[in-house]
């Protein structure tokens, strides 16, 4: 029995040695969901589920467990709102054997976009104006009238002057730890932990605010993944990851970006296949995937994206190589899902191989991860530094 409770929604997952049948409903005021569970009897472990919901879960208030009938356990959540559940069955895949999954998902939930505005700082100076432009001098008018107008007009902007939206995507997440180092650090918790540290420090800086596609421990589909992306209309996507490789001796960092035309190794398809199956193991619901949406995002990217990431991503990895070795000294590309945005540059950045002992070792450790956050903030600024933000709408 595990609890995944986030603000997006909570997940409950019953593990189980063999499939299990279900039925539920939602009983009405108050607002319960009611599971009954088919062959099976009460014991010890579905009772535990009871100390398992936290007081600061967003969705359930507590749960109830007992005997409804033979070979039937009633599961009662009481909410603390109107949810939408999804329950579904998920078949043994990597060390899991039968998942039985309720996602209870809020009938209102947070817009992102609304979320960024309501503690959004709207911008007062140009946002990340050219390092090499200098402002000149202004002549200063003759006639004293015509001096005070202009000290009391709004100051002429110079470039574009909105706020700059970056996605960041701590890869992996509640039931998909990622990969896992020899130690038993796990690559969703390191990932978290630097995209944190990278969103502190993109904050610091003028007219730019962040947007995590997780802020705990939980599990996002790659396609909500972008989804949240274009939800908040991002000028940027960067993934955050920490892989391991069948050796333990593979070393170094890489940065990657999406290709249409085959991946530019043979470890970069082999990552890029790994990566993609991560909805089987954090384990999305097919019935109801919106696959047709889904599959616009990953058919429309288009090769003005590439180009643009192509660029992003070499401003990152001349940074990054300069806190760690390089596994590959170009940029590389393969078909990775979550980097299908169409419209936003996307970057898939490999900090480190947790499965080497050593970089395992740096990427648990404080002062490395603030390195790779501000190697990559670095990367970032260098970037739009060359290509500055187009303007939007003034409702960004």
């Amino acid at each position: 029995m595990r609890v995944w409770p986030a603000a997006d929604y909570t997940r409950v997952t019953l593990e189980n040695d063999s499939n299990l049948k279900t039925n539920h409903f939602i009983v009405k005021d108050p607002e319960r969901l009611v599971v009954d569970i088919e062959g099976i009897d009460l014991n010890p472990t579905l009772k535990q589920l009871v100390a398992k919901i936290q007081s600061n879960d967003p969705y359930i208030k507590g749960v109830r467990v007992g005997q409804n009938r033979p070979n039937v356990v009633r599961l009662v959540f009481d909410l603390k709102e109107e949810v939408n559940p999804q329950v579904f069955t998920l078949a043994p895949v990597g060390e899991y054997k039968h998942r039985l999954i309720f996602d209870l998902y809020p009938v209102n939930p947070v817009d992102p976009l609304a979320a960024l505005i309501e503690k959004g700082e709207w911008p007062t100076q140009p946002a990340l104006p050219e390092p090499e432009t200098r402002p000149q001098p202004k002549a200063e008018p003759r006639n004293s009238a015509e001096a005070q107008a202009r000290r009391e007009a709004p100051e002429e902007k110079q470039g574009t002057t909105r706020m700059v939206t970056i996605a960041l995507d701590p890869g992996h997440g509640g039931e998909d730890p990622g990969a896992i180092g020899r130690s038993g650090s796990r690559e969703k918790d390191v990932v978290l932990a630097i995209a944190k540290r990278l969103k502190a420090k993109i904050e610091q800086q003028p007219n730019m605010r962040v947007m995590l596609t997780r802020d705990g421990d939980f599990f996002v589909p790659l396609h909500v993944r972008v989804q949240k992306a274009r939800q908040v209309q991002a000028d940027l996507f960067v993934s955050i990851h920490a892989d391991a490789f069948v050796e333990p001796t593979a070393r170094g960092s890489s940065v990657f970006v999406l290709s249409e035309k085959g991946a530019s190794s043979t470890a970069a398809r082999w990552l890029a296949t790994k990566e993609n199956a991560a909805d089987l193991i954090g384990g999305v619901n097919i019935k109801h995937h919106d696959r047709q949406l889904a599959s616009v995002l990953l058919d429309l990217s288009t090769t003005a994206q590439i180009n643009d990431s192509l660029k992003l991503a070499k401003a990152v990895l001349g940074e990054i190589g300069g806190i760690n070795r390089l596994h590959k000294g170009a940029v590389e590309q393969a078909g990775f899902a979550v980097l299908k945005a169409p419209d936003i540059p996307s970057i898939l950045i490999e900090t480190a191989f947790i499965s080497n002992p050593e970089e395992e070792a740096k990427l648990t450790d404080d002062a490395y991860q603030d390195q790779m956050a501000n190697a990559v903030l670095t990367g970032i600024r260098k970037y739009f530094a060359r290509n500055p933000p187009l303007a939007k709408s003034r409702m960004m």
